[in-house]
């Protein structure tokens, strides 16, 4: 009789998450950014532990001061290329072209190939750096070649137009769970390219219809009716793609041992919580500037009726109110920025996950206990240039 697939719970609650985010965004405000890796720290940890295949919490054991590490070897990096890469771009494009878009262009096109490095070292630093069962994970060097792999691929998916993005989307992510390890057990993306189509199938359909809109819109003025809903079905269409070639690719994924995987995430119910958590958000954070308005105009008018001329001329004929009007601007602009990270983790961030999550299965489980430790990566820098650059490094 074949053993029930292993189960995965996702234990977090909103309320503490909220909290947690809140602390974490107000600290890292007062400390000018600073508090960010720590921040991030907690974060994942509370992320992690919510996290439990057959009730087994998973486990981040990422430090702050790699994260900040990292970031400074970044910007040290980053403080090179645009010091003098850009210096030399911009003087040949003056020099031959008497023009400085192409430097820019030229620079820019120069930074994609370490957009891709940090992506693979941030999902490296990740595995390396959790724990389940008391076995790490790991992945294997290779950010260059990752790199210019995904170059390469994404010429060849817009030189298509798009139709051979599924070939994209295999192969690298094949890439990247071929040197993938749970403890010495590696994981194994099986399957082909050729299986990701049916994913495609919105985000194609929603695509052409875009695509017959903007072309019609050179005879038609009211031809944009069709562009609107076409972008929207694209856009929906892209949400679909992405959650059924996870649960596709899911399927096809082995753990050496015969360990496998079985993802059943829904479409629906991800665009669902997209739609409706960033909508919430908004109508909150709306009422609350709305809220905020009214009353600061209110309690001016009050103050200006009740003191009369003598109330503006105190305030030095309006430039003590302008500058008390500045400062209470710049504290609500943060207190409005931090609450959008906090909603977005409580509303959007962690519902998907936890659909992710409690959707997955691991099938043979009792293979499990036959994978045994692998050593500790060595990662001083952790995910430098992911911070600087700003990809791959939050949850």
């Amino acid at each position: 009789m074949p053993l029930r697939p292993l189960e995965i719970e996702f234990a977090g609650t909103r309320g503490p998450l909220m909290r947690l985010a809140l602390a974490t965004s107000v600290k890292t405000v007062l400390t000018l950014g600073i508090y960010r890796f720590w921040a991030k720290t907690r974060l994942r940890r509370w992320y992690w532990s919510a996290v439990r295949p057959g009730g087994v919490p998973l486990e981040y054991a990422g430090e702050p001061l790699e994260k900040l590490m990292g970031f400074l070897i970044a910007v040290v990096f980053l403080a090179f290329y645009i010091g003098v890469v850009n210096l030399v771009l911009v003087f040949f494009s003056f020099s031959l072209l008497a023009d400085n878009g192409t430097a820019y262009a030229l620079s820019f096109v120069g930074l994609v190939p370490f957009w891709f490095y940090a992506r693979y070292r941030a999902r490296r630093y990740l595995l390396a750096r959790t724990r389940w069962r008391g076995l790490r994970f790991g992945q294997e060097p290779g950010a260059w070649a990752y790199a210019w792999r995904a170059l390469g691929h994404w010429a060849v998916t817009l030189l298509s137009l798009g139709l051979l993005l599924p070939r994209q989307t295999f192969w690298l992510e094949k890439f990247r769970t071929d040197r993938t390890w749970y403890g010495a057990a590696r994981l194994e993306q099986g399957g082909r390219w050729q299986m990701l189509w049916p994913a495609m199938r919105h985000l194609l359909m929603g695509g052409a219809l875009t695509a017959l809109g903007l072309a019609a819109t050179l005879v038609a003025k009211m031809a944009w009716l069709i562009v609107v809903p076409g972008a929207v079905w694209a856009l929906a269409g892209l949400v679909y793609y992405r959650v059924h070639s996870f649960r596709i690719l899911a399927a096809h994924k082995r753990l050496a041992g015969g360990i496998g995987f079985n993802a059943q995430p829904r479409a629906g119910r991800v665009l669902r919580i997209y739609i409706l958590g960033n909508l919430l958000i908004a109508i909150l954070l709306g009422v609350l500037i709305t809220a905020v308005t009214v009353l600061a105009a209110l309690a001016f008018a009050a103050l200006g009726g009740l003191a009369g001329p003598e109330f503006w001329a105190a305030l030095g004929g309006g430039g003590i109110l302008t500058g008390v009007t500045t400062a209470a601007g710049v504290v609500f602009y943060f207190v409005i920025f931090i609450l959008w990270g906090v909603l977005g983790h409580a509303f959007v961030t962690m519902p998907v996950l936890a659909h992710y999550a409690e959707t997955l299965e691991i099938e043979n489980p009792h293979r499990l206990a036959e994978v045994t430790q692998r050593p500790r990566d060595a990662f001083a820098e952790a995910e430098g240039f992911a911070e600087a650059l700003d990809v791959g490094a939050a949850i």
